[in-house]
């Protein structure tokens, strides 16, 4: 059993928050998503980030099995790592997209700037939504949630 965790360690909400808890590693999901960011120093550009937490933060991602690093080399440079997501980051992105989708809801600013999805043939803006089984969406307000086996 974690020590982070402790009784809570059977919850999947518990076990997701030991590796993204942190606000650093969300950013820089997000920004691997949206930005395609793979390279240390866009990391860095983008987010402002001491190099000293992104190298921790990335090295993190990729024992979590969130990113793998990849050798690369520009034309007379030395060689470099750069970060991809995996499937499991990339399955991030319905977390991105909900956290972008509350804070334009119930964090708005009107300088503010989030994420939107968009459907990669059409550009079709993409929605989040609960579906039941027969395909039908369920609007938050009629959803109760109780704990389950994994």
């Amino acid at each position: 059993m974690s020590k982070a965790l402790g009784k809570d360690s059977t919850c999947s909400i518990a076990r997701s928050l030991e590796v993204l808890g942190d606000t650093w590693t969300l950013l820089i999901v997000r920004d691997a998503l949206v930005l395609g960011s793979t390279r240390f120093q866009e990391f860095r550009d983008a987010l402002g980030v001491a190099p000293n937490i992104l190298a921790k933060r990335l090295a993190f991602l990729v024992d979590e099995g969130l990113m793998i690093r990849r050798t690369y080399q520009d034309a007379g440079a030395r060689a470099r790592d750069e970060y991809v997501l995996t499937e499991a980051g990339r399955s991030l992105s319905l977390v991105i997209a909900a956290l972008g989708a509350w804070g334009r809801e119930f964090r708005p600013r009107p300088d503010g700037t989030s994420p939107r999805f968009l459907v990669e043939d059409s550009e079709t803006p993409a929605q989040l939504a609960f579906v039941a089984a027969d395909g039908g969406h369920v609007p938050p307000d009629r959803l109760v949630a109780r704990r389950t086996p994994d």
